[in-house]
């Protein structure tokens, strides 16, 4: 297994710490779209997922991003909704896609960002 790939499994079985991973540097902040906010409610109704505040989801992901700017892997972390969990990897892998400000000089590094989910009744 490379080092990257085992770097990930470790990170994926190790408890993160959240707060110390800097900010993904966005170029552009993401837009949740209506239709993701949808998705993640009808996932939250489907699997009785508990959300913390009513129709209110946070999902906050790790994102190791390569020496070039491209995106190697994203750890969502858990809240115990897996559907959700996994879909706000994915949108953050998405949206980091071309959209991350220059890093000179930079070497791999985790970042980390979190996906707000709203939604009404």
């Amino acid at each position: 297994m490379s080092g990257l790939l085992l770097l990930a499994a470790a990170l994926q079985t190790a408890p993160i710490d959240w707060d110390a991973l800097p900010p993904l540097p966005w170029r552009a902040p993401p837009i949740v779209t209506p239709d993701m906010q949808s998705f993640v409610q009808r996932e939250v109704k489907l699997r009785r997922c508990v959300t913390p505040k009513p129709n209110t989801l946070e999902v906050s992901v790790a994102v190791l991003v390569d020496e070039n700017g491209a995106i190697r892997t994203t750890v969502p972390r858990a809240i115990a909704c897996p559907s959700v969990e996994q879909y706000a990897a994915a949108l953050a892998a998405g949206f980091a896609r071309n959209n991350l400000l220059p890093r000179p000089g930079a070497t791999d590094q985790w970042y980390r960002t979190t996906l707000s989910f709203t939604w009404t009744k």
